[in-house]
């Protein structure tokens, strides 16, 4: 087990590059990056497509091998310590790969069972308690005839197995319906609370928020920010919004004209006829632009705090499709 207080995984400096069939230059999937996960803790990892997420878990799981820098997970280096690495920690990724559609749950998990040196009696009861922790008990469907959340508690079953210090999660509820993503996040918080340490990327802002203890949002392989949930929302208190109700159209059009010529105002737009929403913009600006609404006789004005959502947008940016 980890040590008390150490990290269950220390990233420094860690870079992996590779080559593209056909392509010139080298193409830099992790450039730097630096990460430390507390023990019993569930770390969310945000970024857009082609952030580096998953090139970060594959080398977490010794699946591949950094280029520069170093990893370390419970306590043991990825490289020189692979085999050790991979007695530590289950891995859990989206999609349909790994898991044999033409075999059970059950089936699967034996033959996962086995792979992980698993054999006999202990096997039987450790694949029984994974089952059930699932909501798989009795299922004697083929995986072929699983639906999507089905399957992704499966995959958490396999992960599961040999009752990981660390679990990686990699986008492990994309394509799943709301009700399966709840009861799968429960299944997480029950991990954690058994004593093993969680990495997430996903996503999902919700399942951020819901689950994480601390948050990085990584790009072009780089980390960003590291932060609470709401921490990362306080960052982005130079762009609060303040939502101004007026009388009517003629006075809502003639505040968002003055507001808009300020410098600590990102933008006014009129919504609903009457209500201006404002986007603000440096220190203390939501005091100021309140100020001179209440020297104007408006005071019916809410500020409310960013949502991870924006926070995602402002600090990574607002690239539509583009993934570099």
């Amino acid at each position: 087990m980890t040590s008390a207080g150490a990290p269950a995984i220390e990233v420094r400096e860690l870079r992996r590059e590779y080559r593209v069939r056909g392509a010139r230059k080298r193409v830099t999937a992790l450039d730097g990056l630096s990460l430390s996960v507390s023990a019993g803790t569930v770390h969310g990892l945000l970024g857009p497509n082609g952030a580096g997420k998953t090139t970060l878990c594959k080398i977490l799981a010794t699946v591949l091998v950094p280029t520069s820098g170093s990893a370390r997970v419970a306590g043991f280096d990825v490289e020189r310590d692979a085999r050790e690495v991979r007695r530590r920690i289950g891995l859990v990724l989206g999609g349909d790969r790994g898991l044999y559609a033409k075999l059970t749950a059950r089936q699967n998990l034996e033959f996962w069972a086995a792979m992980y040196g698993m054999a006999g009696g202990a096997a039987s009861i450790r694949i029984d308690t994974v089952i059930d922790q699932v909501g798989l008990a009795g299922v004697e469907l083929t995986v072929e005839r699983f639906s999507r959340g089905m399957k992704q508690r499966l995959h958490l079953a396999r992960g599961l197995l040999p009752a990981p210090e660390v679990l990686l999660l990699d986008e492990p509820t994309t394509g799943m319906d709301p009700v399966s993503a709840h009861a799968f996040r429960d299944l997480v918080r029950s991990v954690v609370a058994a004593g093993s340490t969680v990495l997430l990327t996903t996503h999902d802002m919700a399942e951020a928020e819901a689950l994480c203890t601390e948050v990085s949002m990584i790009d072009g392989g780089r980390l960003l920010a590291t932060s609470t949930p709401r921490g990362l929302g306080e960052l982005l208190t130079t762009y609060e919004r303040i939502d101004v109700r007026t009388t009517g159209p003629a006075v809502a059009e003639r505040v968002r004209a003055e507001l808009e010529t300020r410098d600590d105002v990102v933008s006014a737009a009129v919504h609903n006829g009457a209500t201006v929403r404002v986007e603000t913009q440096g220190k203390d600006a939501v005091g100021r632009v309140l100020s001179a609404l209440v020297a104007q006789g408006i005071t019916q004005v809410a500020v409310t705090s960013p949502s991870l959502d924006e926070v995602y947008v402002h600090v990574i940016g607002d690239r539509g499709m583009d993934v570099r």
